[in-house]
This record gives C-alpha cells, structure tokens and sequence, in this order.
C-alpha cells in the first residue's frame, strides 16, 4: 500500500465518522426525513451533474440499476434514515460506534446464512468486536441510553449488512458517479412519503443547522464515496475496507471534540477493543502478499 493510497483509506475514515456529528447536529434543528431527503436530492443532482461532466452515461447495465435500488432503498432510505431518526435520542458516538460494526456484521451473516469460512483469526474479531460493542452499551444503558435509538441504529446497520451480502461480487462496469447519483435520488424519493406522513415540516435555522447540511451533503455525501471508489481502485475492495478498523475511533473522537459528548474510560477501552476486532476481520479476508 503506497503514501497516497494510505492517506485517501484516512481521509475516507474520517469522513465517513464525521457524518455521525453532522447528523446529530441537524436533527436538532429539523425534522430528520425532511432532511434526509432534501440532502439526497442535492447530492444526487450534484452529482449527476458530475457524472455528466466527467463523461458517464446514463445507460446502466441491468446489474448496476439493480444495485442502484437496492442500495438506494437499504443504504440511503434504511441506513441513515434510521439513524437520523435515533440520533434526535441518542448520542452520535453511540450511533457511531454501532454503524461501525458493519464489517463484523457482514462476515458474522456471511457465516450464519451463506456458508462462508471463517479463520479462527476472523472469528476472534468477532468475539472481540461485539464484546467491544457490548462492554460500551452496557456502561451506557446505565447512564440512560435510549433503547429504541440503539435498535433503530441497529436495525439500520443490518439493513446495510444485507445489502451488502445482496451485491457481493458485483462489479460496477463503470458509470460509478452516475450510479452514486442516481442511489442519492432513489433514497430521497424513498424517505419523502414517510416524511410527509409522519413529520411536521418545522425548521429552527440555525447557523449551525447550515453548516451542517452543507457539510454532510458535499462531504461524506459526494466526497466520501468519491475517495472510497477511487481508493478501490488504487487497492482493492479488500484492502480498503481494511480502513473501517478507524470509524469507532474517529466516530467517538469527534463526536467528543464538536458535540461534547462525555468520553470516559470505558469508552476508550470498548472502542480499542472493536477497532482490534475490525481489523482482525479485515487482515483475515486479505490475500497473501506475493
């Protein structure tokens, strides 16, 4: 793995953790669907508008329009709908902590439902991921963590998962941007009915509100997926995901830095733990250098 290829693996990490903050911010002035939705909608025309410019078609294979509705529907309308619901509830970092826990999840369900091999190295990440996990809910519930936000996120995190496992394999065959684009607009189609039914449109605009958006909108939206395919590229899908191993880390540590959020020890040991976890999940999935 070159500099360049470990710098882009950091900035996607980073990036990614941060959404959890944004998020957590902009729920506290808007209803979060209304948000959501609205978000996708800028993200996927910003987007497009990319996708355009950069030269891709809109003409997508049946395979890509197929992994365009599914992650459109699990990842965007699901995953973060779900999390932006908890997160008026519950704190970033926990929401944070949980969404990390989408690789032990992916290889625990490849195990349970289709036949996958586990190397007793992978299997060891998983105790220690989930006890992490465990060790830093449990510290928590004490303190008066919402339940219903953690099943929501936990709910949201096995929508992922199996999204994830549906479209494994896959190849993109090109048009990367447009697809990203186009799932942004399937998630915001998605989430504008339930917003409309169960939500009052009621906005506190706040400086912080503003900033806010823009930041999720442009950052972990467009920028985020844009440095993650690129970094597959450059290293592979295996070799990337290896950088999931720092979302519990930047999750937590960012959330304490611009929200505040008490960090105690507990936390730093848990989120220790998960990250060891992570990463014994991933090195295991890794061929063998040549």
């Amino acid at each position: 793995m070159d500099f360049k290829a470990l710098l882009m693996g950091l900035a996607f990490a980073f990036m990614w953790s941060s959404a959890f903050t944004s998020a957590r911010m902009i729920v506290q002035d808007a209803p979060p669907l209304y948000a959501l939705s609205f978000r996708f909608l800028i993200s996927g025309l910003f987007a497009i508008v990319l996708a355009r410019l950069m030269g891709e078609s809109w003409r997508l294979t049946r395979g890509q329009w197929r992994a365009t509705i599914i992650f459109g529907l699990c990842q965007n309308a699901a995953y973060l709908g779900l999390n932006f619901i908890a997160m008026q509830w519950v704190e970033a970092s926990a929401a944070a902590i949980i969404a990390s826990t989408l690789p032990l999840m992916v290889a625990a369900a490849g195990f349970l439902f289709l036949g996958d091999r586990l190397k007793p190295v992978a299997v060891a990440g998983l105790v220690a991921g989930f006890g992490g996990v465990i060790l830093i809910m449990g510290a928590r519930f004490g303190g008066g963590l919402d339940p219903l936000g953690v099943l929501l996120c936990v709910i949201a995190a096995m929508a992922l998962t199996v999204a994830t496992l549906a479209l494994r394999g896959a190849s993109s065959g090109g048009n990367v941007m447009m697809v990203v684009g186009l799932q942004m607009l399937v998630g915001a189609a998605a989430l504008i009915g339930p917003a409309l039914a169960f939500e009052t449109l009621t906005v506190t605009w706040t400086p912080r509100l503003i900033l806010a958006f823009l930041y999720t909108t442009l950052i972990p939206g467009v920028a985020a997926t844009w440095v993650w395919f690129k970094l597959v590229q450059r290293i592979g899908a295996i070799r990337g995901a290896t950088f999931h191993f720092l979302n519990p880390f930047f999750g937590v540590a960012i959330a304490a830095a611009l929200l505040g959020e008490t960090l105690n020890l507990t936390d730093v040991i848990g989120v220790a733990i998960i990250m060891a976890g992570i990463l014994a999940v991933q090195l295991s999935k890794a061929p063998p250098a040549r």
